[in-house]
């Protein structure tokens, strides 16, 4: 069954599943239908009239004081996206340009652009055929919304570029008619209502953010997993401790670690006669450190959740109140300055893991072997796990420079304040997928470091780790076996940052130790 767009209620985990499933299609709510066709009728009538409208009557940015005339109406539309169609470095991934068709039908739905029904509708038909515009990544500013990408998007619409097409890069005009659909010829106010936005920069945002939340109890469940193999104390996680401080995301990630570390026989083993006060701020200060940034998290999710239903194009067009005005809703700065916190964010996550990585494998730090292998010198065992830990932490650490502190003038001047969201917003999405790899490698030294740990010092029998920390280890140990001598580990990484990013430890782990915050 098709997903109704109304312009006012799409999510950010329904933006994520509509991009990510190449079957899944679209259809534009009756109520966003007429309001669409009400704006245009509103748009047509001020054309009669021949009213100065900036976009529709006049020139663009620095050229808003030229006046033009009415038979060059169409032609000023096709130069605008052809203009505009200047973009630079790689493709953009197939789900980001997905979810720019979908934010930039959701935004004309709600019937504020004076788009033309029958154009909304080709790129509607776009996008349930599974035509994927070949999109280059660089060239927006972020201030005039992301104006490059959108151009390149609409360029396909129009029959011309390239596009993904059943597996193949086609011409666009070729892949329109496979799929029974007629370029556009753009009409008064479509071009500029195509490209004002802030899709791009919106969809990676929001991808990385569906993901940083998924990452959340991703994190809590390593940190439960080092834990137990460092012997370390769950004292630090008591409630009473953190209802004198009820920050959110402290407050959760604390009740993850009493829940995960529950039964714990390796606690028990230890509690007595362990001459530690407290451990080291990566363990003692988990919930600290990984609420904070589940609070950030927290913020940027829901400033997308109204970018994401928010008409954000200039003109905007009232047809209530038979009006335009002109203004600024597709500035990129809510966004920008959401996606360098959330960057921030999520290279804090980074690097408390790699903390707790070289704790593990710092055989005097830790009290387990020497980098995690009982048979060190012939064996070098998890040695440069950390080393890879590290590299990626200190590249996040320059991703993580704001990107929104910066702004470079455009349009001589007309344009003289950018947010540069666009490039905020790829670099979280880039920081994601490196904390993502750093936190599989706290996965693969910790459940190595449990191997040693769980064995009892006395008895020598095996022992338990807390209820989903144990299921953590079993889960992973039934994809990749314990390390006795060097092997390949790029591929114990591979396997394990599969599981990662599919979503199957927690699911795994939440059967056994119950619902994680």
């Amino acid at each position: 069954m098709a997903t109704t767009i109304d312009g006012n209620s799409l999510s950010i985990p329904q933006l994520y599943d509509l991009t990510h499933d190449s079957d899944k299609t679209i259809r534009l709510s009756n109520e966003a239908r007429r309001a669409v066709i009400k704006a245009r009728t509103l748009v047509e009538d001020w054309l009669k009239e021949d009213a100065t409208i900036y976009g529709v009557t006049t020139g663009f940015g620095e050229f808003s004081n030229v006046r033009i005339d009415l038979k060059d109406i169409e032609q000023l539309q096709k130069n605008l996206i052809y203009s505009h169609a200047v973009g630079a470095g790689d493709p953009m991934p197939d789900e980001i340009v997905r979810a720019m068709m979908v934010l930039r039908i959701n935004t004309l739905a709600k019937g504020y652009s004076g788009i033309r029904l029958e154009t909304l509708d080709v790129l509607v038909g776009m996008f349930n055929a599974g035509i994927i515009p070949v999109i280059p990544s660089q060239g927006s500013v972020g201030a005039s919304g992301d104006l490059v990408q959108l151009a390149h998007l609409v360029l396909t619409m129009m029959g011309k570029g390239v596009v993904k097409y059943k597996g193949k890069i086609v011409n666009a005009r070729k892949a329109l008619r496979e799929a029974g659909l007629q370029p556009v010829n753009l009409s008064a106010k479509e071009g500029l209502a195509l490209i004002n936005g802030t899709q791009m920069m919106t969809a990676y945002t929001a991808f990385t953010v569906f993901e940083a939340t998924q990452l959340c109890k991703l994190i809590d469940i390593a940190a439960s997993v080092t834990l137990e193999a460092l012997k370390g104390t769950p004292r630090a996680f008591d409630s009473r401790l953190h209802r004198l401080r009820p920050l959110r995301g402290q407050s959760d990630s604390a009740s993850n670690m009493r829940k995960l570390l529950r039964k714990s026989e390796i606690r028990r083993s230890h509690m007595h006669g362990d001459p530690r006060v407290q451990d080291a701020y990566s363990i003692r200060c988990i919930p600290q450190v990984h609420g904070a940034s589940r609070d950030a998290i927290k913020y940027v999710h829901d400033t997308l959740s109204i970018e994401l239903n928010s008409a954000n194009d200039n003109p905007l067009i009232f047809p209530n109140d038979g009006i335009h005005i002109e203004g600024g809703n597709f500035h990129g700065q809510p966004i920008a300055l959401a996606a360098d916190f959330l960057g921030i964010a999520l290279s804090e996550l980074a690097n408390i893991s790699e903390r707790r990585i070289e704790r593990l494998v710092n055989g005097s730090l830790s009290g387990l072997p020497r980098f995690l292998t009982t048979n060190g010198g012939l064996n070098s065992g998890m040695m440069i796990t950390q080393y890879t830990a590290a590299s990626i932490v200190s590249e996040n650490k320059v991703l993580a420079h704001p990107a929104s502190v910066d702004s470079i003038p455009t349009s001589a001047n007309q344009e003289d304040h950018n947010s540069m969201g666009s490039i905020s917003a790829q670099k979280a999405y880039k920081i994601l997928k490196n904390v993502q790899t750093v936190i599989t490698i706290e996965f693969l030294t910790g459940c190595q470091g449990m191997d040693f740990s769980r064995i009892h010092p006395k008895k020598k029998h095996i022992m338990k780790a807390g209820i989903g920390a144990q299921a953590a280890f079993d889960f992973i140990r039934n994809h990749i076996n314990h390390l006795e001598n060097d092997r390949v580990l790029h591929n114990d990484i591979q396997t394990i940052l599969t599981l990662v990013r599919d979503g199957s430890i927690v699911k795994h782990v939440e059967k056994l130790s119950g619902q994680l915050k």
